[in-house]
C-alpha cells in the first residue's frame, strides 16, 4: 500500500526517501540494461525511472509492441523486471507526451495524420509553431485511451499494490509547456467552443456583454474575435483564457488518470510534472505552477514534480530554487509532499560542445536543499545516456531518427551513453548515499520556519498567453514579469537567506491570511494586482501582520482598471515613476532607521507622497520618497518601491522591526552560506549547511544565541555541503551533536563523512565504545565524545565501532 500522508511517501507503513535515475531502456542494447543497472546502485538510488515512448512502442496504428518483438530493447515487460530483480522501486513516465527530445514529443506520427483537426490554430489563426496539440480533442483522447489499454496490460500486473515494484505513475509530461513557450495558445474551433461555453457558467449575461462585445453565440465572429482580439477586451481576455486553460489542464489530466484506473492503475501516485526552469534560473517556473496546479490538487493521490534544471548552485542561483519549492509547497494540499522529477545532474553538456561544463557541487547541493525543504522524492535526469536508433518507417527530416539529438543521446549524464561515468558521478553518489543513510530520519523531518513566509500569487505568473498586436496586453505582461522575481528574489529573497531566515511560500491568492499562522510575509508587487488580494493584505495588517513590500505599490487591478485598496490603507499616493538613462545616473539616499548608509545608484524608483508614514529612501535631487515604513492598523509595513541593492542587513533590520527574527545564525563575516535545519516530532533534527563559495570558511552556528556544537567552531570546506545530526537517536542511544555527517549504519559501527581538521561525535549512550588508533574517547559528564585523528582533507572516512 502506498500513501501520500502529512506530506510523506509512505509504502507499506514506512515513510521512505525514493531516489530515482532516469534509464532509457529504448535507448540501450538490452544487453546493456544490467550494466547501468548496476551504475544506478552504484549511485546510491532506490528506483528506476523511464518515460514509455508511444511513438516507438506503436509506430503503426493498431500494431503495439510492448515485449520486444520488433526491436528487443523495446521489452518494456523485461525491463521492469530486471528492476524488480534487483529490488529496485519503479516509477513509469507514459505520456502520451514524453518530450525527451523525441520526434513529436514522443507522439507516433499517425496520430496526427489521422486527426489533423487536433492541431492548434493560434492567435490570428496561424498555425501552431511546436508539436503540440489539443489535449482535449475527442479523437486524441480516443487514442491515448487505446494507448493506455495496451500499455496497463504490463504496469498492472507490476504495481506495487499487486506484488510488484511499480510505486509511481506519471500523467503526461509537461502540459501546457509547448503552448506556453510558442505564445501559442490552441485556438481550434472545438477549443473556443468549449471556452465560449466556459464563459456563459462563469459570469451572467450583463457582465459577459461588458467583458466581451461581441455575441458568443455567433460563431464565425466570435472566433476571430477571440483569435485576433481588440484593445477594448484583451486584459479580459488575457485573464480569462488564463483560467480557461487551467481547468482544462485539469479536465485532461482527470481523464487521463481515468483511463489508467479503468484499466487497473490503483492505489499509487500519479505525478503531473511541472515544467518551466529556463537558462539556468528559475524565474519562469511558477508559470508551470500556475498553469498545473488546479490538476494536481483536484482530488487525493496526486503527487506534483518539479524540473530542475539549473545547473551550477552559487551566489547567483541559490535563491531560484529555494524560493520555487516554497511556491511548489505554497498551492499543494496538506497531505502532498514535494518531489522532482525531473532532477537534472551530470556535467550541462546538453549539446556535447562543451558549452557548458557544471561544478561537481551542482547535484550534490540541489539534492541537499532539496531534501531539507522535503522533497521525498527525486528522479535524477538523465542519469544514463543512450543511442538513437532510426526509424523503420522513414520520415525524410534529415536523418529519420527517433529524436532530434542525432545517435548518441545524454551527452552531459553522469554515466555517458557508452557506459562510462564521468567526473560528476562520485560526488554526486557521495550525496545521494548520505541521504539514503539516514533516509528513515528525512522521510519524516520538515524544514523549520522563522515567522516569515514568500508571498505567492499565481495569476502574477499566469503570463503565458499574450497576444502579440495588444499593446495593453504586453504593458500589464511586461510590469508584473519586471517585478513578480526579479528584485524581488535576487535581492530580498537573498538577503533573507543569507540572513539566516528559514521561511517557506504562501498562496496569498487562494488561501486564508492570518496574521497568526504568519506574522510576517515578503511580498513581491507589481503595479498591478487583484482586488481581493489587495483587501485580504489590508485586512492582514489591520489583524496584525507585516509586509515587506518589494517592487510597485499596485495601482491596477489584473484587467488595467484603477485599484487603490492597498495604497490607501498605507496612507500614501503614488506620485511618479523615475528610471535611470543614458548620462541621468538615478540615486538614492537613506533617511531614519535606514541610516546612515551611502547614497546608491538604481535603474527604477517609484514615488509617493508618503502622507504620516515615515521615509526611509528619497530620490536624490527631489527628496520623493520611494521606500518608507508605516502602520496599518495593529500590523505595519515597510515598503521599498525601488530597485535596490542587496544590503543584507537593512532587509534584515527591516524584518525584525516587523516581528520576525532568524533563530538560526552563523557568525562568518563572509556570506555566500546557505543554512537551515529540519527535525521530526521526536526532536531529532539535522542541520543543512551549504558553502557556495570556492574557498573555505570558518564559523560558529548559533541558535536563539545559543552556540550549538558544543561552540566549536565548523570549517565548510570550498564548494562543500554538510547535513549534520543533531539529537539522532540511534540503536546505541544517541548523536547529540557530530562535526562529521553520518555515510552508513552496519551491526555495531557508525561510517562518517569528516569534514573538519578534527571532527567531533558527541553520543550519549549506555553501549561501549571500542578504542581505535583513529579517534580518541572522552567522558565528560553525561556525553562521550570521540575525536577523530584524520584530517578530513586527507582522509575522511572515519568508523566508529561498538562492543
Amino acid at each position: 500500500m502506498i500513501e501520500i500522508k502529512n506530506k510523506q511517501i509512505i509504502i507499506d507503513g514506512k515513510p521512505q526517501i525514493i531516489m530515482c535515475g532516469e534509464i532509457h531502456y529504448y535507448r540501450l542494447d538490452r544487453n546493456e540494461w544490467q550494466d547501468r543497472i548496476d551504475k544506478l546502485k552504484l549511485s546510491g538510488c532506490n528506483a528506476v525511472a523511464t518515460y514509455v515512448p508511444w511513438l516507438l512502442h506503436e509506430p503503426v496504428e493498431g500494431v503495439v509492441d510492448l515485449h520486444g518483438k520488433t526491436r528487443p530493447e523495446l521489452d518494456l515487460e523485461g525491463f521492469i523486471d530486471l528492476c524488480e530483480e534487483n529490488d529496485l522501486y519503479f516509477f513509469v513516465r507514459p505520456g502520451p507526451f514524453i518530450m525527451a527530445e523525441m520526434k513529436n514529443e514522443g507522439i507516433p506520427y499517425w496520430v496526427y495524420d489521422k486527426h489533423p483537426e487536433i492541431i492548434p490554430i493560434c492567435w490570428d489563426k496561424d498555425p501552431a509553431t511546436t508539436p503540440t496539440l489539443d489535449y482535449n480533442a475527442p479523437g486524441f483522447l480516443k487514442e491515448v485511451r487505446n494507448w493506455y489499454k495496451a500499455l496497463m496490460e504490463i504496469v498492472t500486473p507490476r504495481l506495487h499494490t499487486n506484488g510488484g515494484n511499480i510505486i509511481a505513475f506519471q500523467l503526461d509530461n509537461e502540459i501546457g509547456m509547448l503552448s506556453w513557450v510558442s505564445n501559442c495558445p490552441d485556438l481550434t474551433d472545438f477549443v473556443i467552443d468549449e471556452f465560449s461555453n466556459w464563459l456563459l457558467n462563469r459570469y451572467d449575461e450583463e457582465t459577459l456583454t461588458s467583458r466581451y462585445p461581441f455575441n458568443l453565440n455567433e460563431k464565425e465572429g466570435r472566433n476571430n474575435a477571440i483569435r485576433s482580439p481588440k484593445e477594448e477586451y484583451a486584459a479580459e481576455l488575457m485573464k480569462d483564457l488564463g483560467y480557461y486553460m487551467r481547468h482544462r489542464f485539469a479536465q485532461y489530466v482527470d481523464t487521463l488518470r481515468g483511463f489508467a484506473e479503468e484499466f487497473g492503475v490503483k492505489d499509487i501516485p500519479f505525478v503531473v510534472n511541472i515544467h518551466g526552469t529556463g537558462g539556468g534560473r528559475g524565474f519562469t517556473y511558477p508559470i508551470g505552477i500556475s498553469q498545473l496546479y488546479e490538476s494536481y490538487t483536484q482530488a487525493p493521490g496526486y503527487l506534483s514534480g518539479s524540473d530542475i534544471y539549473f545547473g551550477d548552485l552559487d551566489i547567483v542561483t541559490f535563491q531560484d530554487l529555494y524560493i520555487i519549492n516554497g511556491f511548489m509547497d505554497a498551492v499543494h494540499n496538506p497531505d502532498q509532499p514535494l518531489t522532482s522529477v525531473e532532477f537534472n545532474c551530470g556535467d550541462g553538456n546538453f549539446g556535447n560542445n562543451l558549452g557548458s561544463r557544471y561544478d561537481v557541487s551542482a547535484a550534490d547541493f540541489k539534492t541537499r536543499m532539496c531534501i531539507a525543504q522535503g522533497n521525498r522524492l527525486l528522479n535524477y535526469y538523465l542519469l544514463t545516456g543512450g543511442r538513437n536508433y532510426r526509424l523503420d518507417q522513414k520520415v525524410g527530416d534529415g536523418n529519420d531518427r527517433i529524436a532530434s539529438t542525432g545517435e548518441r543521446h545524454g551527452f552531459a549524464a553522469p554515466v555517458s551513453p557508452e557506459g562510462e561515468l564521468n567526473y560528476t558521478f562520485p560526488r554526486m553518489a557521495r550525496a545521494i548515499k548520505t541521504m539514503m543513510a539516514v533516509s528513515d530520519k528525512i522521510a519524516v523531518m520538515d524544514e523549520e520556519r522563522d515567522d516569515v513566509a514568500f508571498a505567492f500569487i499565481p495569476d502574477y505568473y499566469m503570463t503565458e498567453y499574450h497576444y502579440p498586436h495588444s499593446e495593453k496586453m504586453r504593458e500589464i505582461l511586461s510590469n508584473i514579469e519586471a517585478n513578480r522575481n526579479r528584485g524581488a528574489w535576487e535581492i530580498m529573497g537573498k538577503s533573507m537567506l543569507l540572513s539566516g531566515y528559514r521561511f517557506g511560500s504562501f498562496d496569498i491568492q487562494n488561501k486564508p491570511l492570518s496574521a497568526s499562522e504568519i506574522p510576517v510575509l515578503a511580498l513581491p508587487s507589481a503595479r498591478y494586482m487583484d482586488s481581493e488580494i489587495q483587501r485580504k493584505l489590508v485586512d492582514y495588517m489591520y489583524e496584525g501582520g507585516g509586509i515587506f513590500l518589494y517592487g510597485e505599490v499596485p495601482q491596477f487591478d489584473m484587467e488595467g482598471k484603477e485599484c487603490t485598496i492597498l495604497a490607501d490603507a498605507f496612507g500614501v499616493k503614488p506620485k511618479g515613476i523615475y528610471r535611470d538613462s543614458h548620462r541621468h545616473f538615478l540615486s538614492l539616499y537613506a533617511e531614519n532607521w535606514a541610516a546612515p548608509r551611502p547614497e546608491v545608484r538604481t535603474h527604477f524608483a517609484q514615488t509617493f507622497e508618503i502622507g504620516e508614514a515615515v521615509p526611509l529612501l528619497r530620490v536624490y535631487k527631489n527628496d520623493e520618497a520611494t521606500a518608507f515604513d508605516v502602520k496599518v492598523g495593529k500590523g505595519r509595513a515597510i515598503v521599498m518601491a525601488t530597485a535596490y541593492s542587496c544590503d543584507i542587513a537593512l532587509f534584515k533590520e527591516g524584518f525584525e522591526k516587523l516581528g520576525a527574527k532568524a533563530k538560526l545564525t552563523h557568525d562568518c563575516k563572509e556570506h555566500g552560506i546557505f543554512m537551515t535545519s529540519t527535525s521530526n516530532h521526536e526532536g531529532e533534527r539535522f542541520i543543512h549547511i551549504l558553502n557556495l563559495d570556492g574557498f573555505d570558511k570558518e564559523l560558529k552556528i548559533y541558535e536563539n544565541g545559543e552556540a550549538l556544537f558544543g561552540g566549536r567552531s565548523i570549517t565548510l570546506q570550498s564548494k562543500d555541503g554538510v547535513m549534520l545530526p543533531v539529537n539522532l537517536l540511534i540503536n546505541e542511544g544517541k548523536i547529540v551533536y557530530s562535526t562529521a555527517e553520518i555515510t552508513k549504519f552496519t551491526e555495531k559501527a557508525i561510517q562518517f563523512r569528516l569534514t573538519q581538521s578534527q571532527d567531533v561525535i558527541a553520543f550519549e549512550t549506555t553501549k561501549e565504545i571500542a578504542p581505535n588508533e583513529n579517534y580518541s574517547i572522552m567522558k565528560i559528564g553525561e556525553l562521550t565524545l570521540v575525536n577523530s585523528h584524520k584530517h578530513a582533507k586527507v582522509d575522511d572516512a572515519l568508523t566508529i565501532y561498538f562492543k
